[in-house]
């Protein structure tokens, strides 16, 4: 049974940094297309990054130039650097599949940029 877990979330001012980490317990990494989401109070989950197998990277348009999603195949683990960061992003944010598969999700990794 694969399980995923997020950690390096927490409280930073606008502009600063952060960096996420998903942590796989089995070989998904290497067989799939993965990416990170955010959920904000009130609003839907929404995808903000995926890479494919290969590196090949997407972003949503509010995040280009600004989040870099990476991950180590060999370490099964995804990671979500974020620079910049804006009251806009805080959010609790996952990593699964892309798309997503229900039974992957996990407990998330809140992120709240405030001053």
């Amino acid at each position: 049974q694969v399980r995923l877990v997020e950690s390096g979330g927490g409280l930073v001012q606008p502009g600063g940094s952060l960096r996420l980490s998903c942590a796989a317990s089995g070989r998904i990494f290497s067989l799939f297309v993965m990416g990170w989401y955010r959920q904000a109070p009130g609003k839907q989950r929404e995808l903000v990054a995926s890479i494919t197998i290969t590196g090949s990277t997407n972003y949503v348009d509010s995040v280009k130039g600004r989040f870099t999603i990476s991950r180590d195949n060999a370490k099964n683990t995804m990671y979500l650097q974020m620079n910049s960061l804006k009251p806009e992003d805080t959010a609790v944010y996952y990593c699964n599949r892309a798309p997503a598969v229900s039974v992957y999700w996990g407990q998330g990794t809140q992120v709240t940029v405030s001053s």
